[in-house]
């Protein structure tokens, strides 16, 4: 039942159509929770306009009823930032119609895309035009450029390319009273005051609609090499990745580090995956080197590369992927690990980031001081080594009842979260707030940060009514 008054509902059926307003309970369940089930809220209608204006006009008629907007994408998220409260008077705003690729420009190196494309669709039409968009995520088959731009995704590419905010030029952006801001500007050079763009990056939706994007190309790979090394620690990963980065510079485009825990589950769950070693080793990194050039000697340098770190102690075996299937088993073991740990019950997520130089002490000391306080869970951790960005994931000990463990996660996370902060680090990496770490933000930030993100949701937002309850 929707608790909207029938004279804004009927307006907005008349903004955006049938096709554009969902009322039924029914049809509306997919919007409602994350695609893991972890979050769930109510709804008084889903609104999916196809056009700028449609959004601006929404948007709008929403402001003048007092009526708060849940901005959504392909809802991959993990925090829970585009899921409606459970009151039954939010309307989740769904941009998923908006899909239209609107202008290549292959001079610029640029291309210029709606919120709701998806992101493979969009890594698709550079490859057609020979370019490579390097964004790069578990979810690109079905996570919508928007919600990369909301939450400023990250992946497996940002050690070599950055991170969506990186990867923007220009944005397009309905405010909260409905304007419109056309900074949809292909420029790599515009010093003319305040990068507006960057305050919509990342804000999960609370300052502003993200409609249109300006996102850079790059060259289209024409090499690649890919290893499989297992290592001794994480203090190897460190050690390994200075040496690649010294002798491959640029090239060196993926650096994952997984702990053995990690590639069990995925061993164990997902069908069709082999252990290249037939030892077990306690911890193993992907490598990947790539270059524009059809005949790169990757292969060598890497070779070169690894020869060292054997001499070193820092790799005690190495598998080279000799073909495409074979890269793709590869990656496979690492993309796998979130699904697998899915099968053991119940996870607790921690995406956290650290100085790359702090990596090894801070799994060592918070490995001691979970084991210590909670014994037995298993500790799952693996990430983008390039960037500091760790997923530190705890599943509950084998044999027992989840209910317990899942009474344990505040306090499982305050051990993480305590640990991340000592280490100058961050408690969310790339996977944003939302409402999972909005609480934990308000301990962990300072009260100056908090101070100035709140005057800057006043400013762009005094109405509260863009996607309230997140972020902040």
């Amino acid at each position: 039942m929707s608790h909207l008054n029938e004279t804004l509902m009927q307006a907005l059926e008349g903004l955006v159509g049938k096709a554009g307003l969902i009322r039924d309970t029914g049809l509306m369940q997919s919007y409602l929770s994350d695609w893991r089930n972890a979050y769930r809220g109510k709804a008084a209608v889903v609104v999916r306009p196809a056009s700028t204006q449609e959004v601006s006009q929404v948007v709008r008629l929403c402001q003048e009823a007092g009526v708060a907007l849940v901005p959504q994408g392909g809802n991959t998220g993990l925090c829970g930032g585009s899921i409606p409260d459970d009151s039954g008077t939010q309307v989740v705003l769904s941009l998923t119609r908006m899909n239209a690729i609107r202008a290549i420009d292959q001079a610029n190196e640029t291309i210029t895309v709606e919120a709701g494309v998806i992101l493979q669709r969009l890594q698709e039409a550079a490859a057609d035009v020979g370019r490579l968009f390097p964004l790069s995520l578990g979810a690109e088959g079905s996570c919508t450029v928007g919600g990369n731009l909301a939450t400023n995704a990250g992946g497996t590419a940002v050690l070599r390319y950055g991170n969506m905010r990186d990867l923007t030029l220009g944005l397009e952006v309905v405010l909260a009273d409905g304007r419109i801001w056309d900074g949809l500007r292909g420029l790599r050079k515009d010093n003319t005051g305040y990068d507006l763009k960057h305050l919509f990056i990342g804000s999960e939706g609370t300052l502003g609609i993200i409609t249109a994007a300006v996102l850079k190309l790059y060259p289209a790979v024409r090499s690649l090499t890919t290893a499989w090394v297992a290592l001794p620690d994480p203090q190897a990963a460190v050690d390994l990745i200075s040496r690649m980065r010294s002798q491959c510079g640029d090239r060196l485009t993926g650096f994952e580090l997984m702990s053995r825990q990690s590639v069990e589950f995925v061993l164990q769950h997902v069908a069709g995956c082999n252990d290249p070693f037939k030892e077990h080793h306690p911890w193993y990194v992907l490598i990947e080197l790539s270059d524009t050039l059809v005949d790169a000697a990757l292969a060598q340098m890497l070779e070169s590369c690894l020869s060292e770190a054997f001499e070193q102690g820092e790799a005690l075996d190495a598998v080279v992927a000799s073909n495409e299937m074979q890269v793709a088993a590869l990656w496979a073991l690492r993309e796998g690990i979130s699904e697998a740990q899915n099968h053991e019950g119940p996870s607790l997520k921690h995406d956290i980031s650290i100085p790359v130089s702090s990596i090894p002490a801070f799994i060592e000391e918070t490995d001691l001081r979970l084991l210590d306080a909670f014994p037995d869970v298993r500790i799952v951790a693996y990430g983008h080594v390039g960037d500091g960005n760790l997923h530190y994931n705890i599943s509950k000990p084998v044999g027992t009842e989840d209910a317990p463990f899942k009474a344990q996660a505040e306090a499982i996370m305050h051990v993480i979260y305590e640990a991340t902060v000592a280490f100058a680090g961050s408690i969310s990496a790339e996977h944003g707030l939302g409402q999972a770490k909005r609480d934990a933000a308000l301990r962990y930030k300072s009260a100056l940060e908090l101070e100035m993100m709140r005057t800057l949701k006043q400013a762009l937002d005094p109405s509260g009514l863009m996607n309230p309850g997140k972020v902040l």
